[in-house]
């Protein structure tokens, strides 16, 4: 269940290998102090640095970490194995989970979408699964040895091109056999889940809920909903749907037992929706930093994705906006860095003023990359920073498209102090009804487009009807 966050990828999505400005963000508060101490924040759950440095920080509410282990440790005593396993919130908005070494970790945004101790339990246990089953080692030995039978077909027939074609068989077949190694992570979790006394219907609610959350995001991408059950022969997860098939013919998915929901909304009533103050806040298609003091709004039809290394945005239409600052001594003038500096070096750079700050304006020059459409740079000086956007635009509509695109850039500003001290992240809150309805709840949830839709998939829920059913909802509050 490891969903990779996609802002890495974003190099590769603008073909701008040696064009983009080298990122140098800002360190969150964690992991400034995993740089110093070798920990984490004070009263967090305390992680190895090197885990740290590879997982993110861990969630700063030390009632929530104990609970999450707590869940786990049930888990483990179920196992019949030697040593110990540790178990951790991760700092996080996205929904995820995985394992690495004897660590298990859960993120806020997975918690978010869980209903009750049961589903957590199953989250936890498909993680030990793969612990238990040595998964991560038996997929890096298989890699290797694709890796070695395609060297070696190569060397054998001298011929580059067969070496490429066993590479590219034996990485599809490993792909099926993460797939079957995620199926078997499901048995081996809902066995544990069991034998702890959960109701193992909790491993099937739980992938219903993910697929719930999957179909969601594509909704807001402007994607078929539907396409969540297809996957391609690349994937290296089945399907939800397989996955639920696959549970059906094993008895222990039908099994009664305990649920502690109220437990579970009361462990995590509070908590924080948002990424940490130091990645700054996704509202809407607006961005704002509270700490750095900046912002910008994109096109309404964007959605924007918030990570350490700077926001994506991805419009209906599949444009692409990437922004980020660094901290790089530009002296001179912007407009003459990125015609020294940029490689190939943009054409029609133009200087400009944004917010008051120099600015400078330039495009890829069209041939550079047959495959790309139209890509533009925008840079702007803030502070002590150079904040940048990198701006690409496909299909028959790039021309008038990326002059939008370049608009939204230059809505970058600084953020005034009584603005950035008034930004907070958003909390889950659990609440009893008393009698308000789905469309009355559904208000409330600060976001302005898709408000019945967000509460229904937050509650795990497809209808008002179903809502209205449940004693206690979650909802977002500013």
């Amino acid at each position: 269940m490891v969903f990779r966050r996609i802002l890495p990828l974003i190099a590769l999505l603008l073909g701008v290998a040696g064009c983009t400005l080298p990122s140098n963000p800002q360190q969150t508060a964690a992991s400034a102090v995993a740089a110093g101490q070798g920990a984490s924040q004070a009263g967090a759950t305390a992680l190895p640095r090197e885990i740290e440095r590879e997982v993110g920080p861990p969630y700063v509410d030390p009632a929530l970490q104990a609970y999450v282990d707590g869940v786990g440790q049930k888990l483990v005593a179920q196992m019949g194995l030697g040593g110990s396993y540790h178990f951790a919130v991760l700092d996080l908005p996205i929904a995820n989970a995985h394992a690495m070494s004897s660590y298990v970790f859960v993120t806020r945004g997975l918690l978010a979408s869980l209903e009750d101790e049961a589903e957590l339990a199953a989250a936890l246990g498909h993680e030990l699964g793969h612990l238990a089953e040595h998964h991560a080692a038996q997929r890096a030995r298989a890699r290797q040895g694709v890796l070695d039978a395609a060297v070696e077909a190569a060397i054998v027939t001298g011929s580059p091109t067969v070496g490429r074609s066993v590479a590219r068989d034996g990485l599809l077949a490993l792909r099926r056999y993460s797939r079957e190694q995620e199926l078997e992570a499901d048995r081996h979790g809902l066995t544990l889940l069991v034998r702890a006394g959960y109701r193992g219907t909790a491993m099937a609610s739980l992938i219903e809920k993910l697929r719930r959350q999957s179909q969601f995001e594509l909704q807001l991408m402007g994607e078929a909903p539907d396409s969540v059950d297809r996957r391609s022969a690349t994937s290296t997860h089945p399907a939800p749907v397989e996955r639920l098939t696959a549970l059906e013919d094993i008895p222990e998915a039908q099994a009664p037992g305990a649920t502690n929901r109220t437990g579970y909304l009361a462990a995590i009533d509070g908590m924080s929706v948002d990424d940490a103050p130091e990645e700054g806040f996704v509202r809407d298609n607006k961005f704002v930093h509270p700490l750095l003091k900046l912002g910008f709004t994109a096109p309404r039809d964007f959605r924007l994705f918030n990570d350490q290394d700077g926001v994506l945005g991805v419009g209906r239409d599949h444009s692409l906006l990437f922004f980020s600052c660094t901290k790089e001594p530009m002296p001179g003038s912007l407009a003459e860095w990125m015609r020294n500096k940029l490689k190939p070096t943009p054409t029609d750079i133009q200087s400009a003023e944004i917010d008051g700050a120099e600015a400078a304006i330039g495009a890829r020059p069209r041939g550079s990359d047959t495959g790309l459409g139209q890509v533009r740079y925008v840079m702007v000086r803030h502070g002590d920073q150079v904040c940048y956007f990198n701006l690409l635009s496909e299909g028959p509509d790039r021309d008038r498209r990326i002059e939008v695109l370049v608009a939204a850039a230059r809505t970058f500003r600084t953020l005034s102090d009584a603005e950035a001290a008034a930004l907070r992240p958003y909390r889950l809150r659990v609440i009893t009804p008393n009698g308000a309805s789905a469309a009355q709840l559904a208000q409330r949830l600060p976001y302005a487009d898709f408000k019945m839709e967000r509460l229904l998939v937050l509650n795990g829920v497809d209808s008002a009807a179903e809502l209205a059913r449940l004693p206690q909802v979650k909802i977002i509050e500013p």
